[in-house]
């Protein structure tokens, strides 16, 4: 065995696990324990960005490159550990260190099982990380399963109302998806002899395959939707937040539905260009109906976590509608639409993380999230409230805010290919104001209820984490270049595949 590369997303990925392992085997105090957490997530946080920063988008390809030649000894399969980075993926990376960071501190006041807590809770960092730099099949799949263990047992034992009932929900949705896409992955890697993702398109072009590569396509894209989630194969995901713990649901919500939409753009559409295009009417349905469906039932909740989980629903349906318009015109692929996609991911995961971290702390303070019990919040928790509706405005797409760049990319990259499905998106947009404007209102202003008289506003560590996410917000969308030109270079090269099929099917 031979290791190459700087280390630098070695170490990414490790320092969460080793960090679990000390304070599992060495840290017995549970300040100590969160100590050690909060010190990891803050160093983890750094190491993100060092990946972000350090990325150079004039070279462009896969950078910070860590390689372990035969890391599982079978010479005929060229299984290899395998990490990079290029400019779909470092913005996610980025993305799960601030979230990872917020999880943390949002966890400050957990009580029970601290130990077991924060050892999951630093596992699920390190297994997302794992995800969106694998460049092998294998180590991409072991990562993707990694991610279910500590969900399972951080809703399970962490959660309240029926949290044994969503997490085994969670865990069967998820493991089923998995097992579809363990197929598609075998199917692939005995086809081709290569568990290589950076030459797999290639060699499923040349190669023979098991069995046809639509077949292989769908395969692998049922456990993305599920993921996502997609309409039908949604339903885990509001029992899911609603029964998680606070941070669970910045993590689940944040980075965890983007592995997805990752999947969907690394995968579908850099491997399979060809059936992509094909599949993208369907795609464009499936949005389409996620907008509206997750906005309509949005409607009717009345519990704040569930309000914001199928609002996740409806937003994440803007990124099948941006990954559809690949589809393109005339043979001519615009890669806006699909930038926007990637745009839509990351906005999305700071906009609800920050939504998710204040319902955390209207639940803590008030003991209850039923919103007709709510009211006057904001002149006990002003702080609080100014947080609540910059997550508010930027879910709803404000121009000045990262929510408004992500969708106006994704309808200028589908319009020219389906138009009535971003006109019908755009009708989400309108139902979104409603909900969110309706939201903010019976919670934080209105007539004050005299039973949260006693409530205070965010500590000084609980502000922390709501003004990392809340500038992003603000920066993004005062400066979408400094995000949206890393993800327009990661999918120029999936961009151009798909171009050239095109222009080959039509030759």
């Amino acid at each position: 065995m031979e290791f190459t590369g700087s280390g630098l997303l070695t170490i990414t990925i490790f320092l969460p696990i080793i960090a679990a392992a000390v304070i599992a085997i060495a840290v017995k105090n549970d300040r100590a324990v969160r100590v050690v957490a909060g010190a990891t997530a803050l160093i983890e946080l750094g190491l993100s960005i060092a990946v972000f920063v350090g990325y150079k988008l004039s070279d462009g390809g896969y950078q910070h490159v860590d390689k372990l030649t035969n890391w599982i000894p079978i010479e005929s399969l060229n299984i290899q550990y395998f990490v990079g980075v290029d400019g779909l993926s470092a913005p996610l990376v980025l993305l799960n260190g601030l979230l990872g960071m917020a999880a943390v501190f949002a966890s400050w006041h957990v009580k029970t099982r601290v130990r077991e807590y924060f050892f999951w809770l630093l596992i699920l960092q390190a297994s997302v990380t794992g995800v969106f730099v694998s460049l092998d099949f294998v180590l991409f799949f072991l990562m993707w399963e990694l991610e279910m263990v500590p969900m399972f047992f951080l809703i399970s034992i962490w959660g309240s109302g029926r949290k044994e009932y969503s997490a085994m929900k969670f865990l069967i949705f998820t493991f089923l998806g998995s097992a579809f896409m363990l197929v598609g992955i075998l199917a692939l890697i005995f086809s081709t002899g290569t568990s290589d993702m950076t030459i797999m398109q290639q060699k499923i072009a040349e190669a023979s395959l098991l069995m046809p590569a639509a077949v292989i396509f769908t395969l692998i894209m049922v456990a993305f939707a599920v993921k996502l989630p997609v309409w039908p194969v949604h339903t885990w995901l509001p029992d899911a937040h609603t029964d998680a713990p606070t941070a669970v649901s910045v993590m689940l919500a944040g980075v965890l539905l983007k592995m997805g939409g990752y999947g969907m753009i690394r995968i579908g559409a850099g491997m399979f260009p060809e059936v992509i295009v094909d599949a993208a009417i369907v795609l464009a349905v499936l949005g389409v109906i996620n907008v509206l469906y997750g906005a309509v039932v949005t409607i009717k909740q009345t519990d704040l976590k569930r309000l914001v989980a199928y609002s996740s629903i409806s937003h994440m349906g803007y990124v099948l509608i941006g990954i559809a318009s690949i589809a393109g015109v005339a043979g001519v692929v615009s890669p806006i639409g699909l930038t926007g996609a990637a745009m839509q991911m990351f906005t999305h995961g700071t906009i609800t993380g920050l939504m998710f971290l204040v319902v955390g702390l209207v639940y803590e303070k008030a003991h209850t999230r039923y919103i007709p019990d709510l009211g006057g919040l904001a002149t006990k928790m002003p702080i609080v409230a100014v947080a609540f509706l910059l997550a508010g405005l930027a879910s709803l797409g404000l121009p000045g805010t990262s929510g408004f760049v992500a969708e106006i990319l994704v309808f200028l990259g589908t319009l020219p290919v389906f138009g009535w499905a971003t006109a019908l998106a755009a009708f989400g947009v309108v139902i979104t104001a409603g909900y969110i404007l309706w939201m903010v209102q019976r919670t934080m202003f209105g007539p004050k209820n005299p039973h949260f008289d006693h409530i205070r506003d965010a500590t000084p560590l609980e502000l922390v984490p709501l003004a990392v996410l809340g500038v992003v917000i603000i920066a993004v969308g005062v400066y979408p270049a400094i995000i949206s030109d890393f993800f327009t270079s990661g999918v120029e090269r999936i961009v151009a595949t798909v171009e050239q099929t095109s222009d080959l099917a039509m030759k």
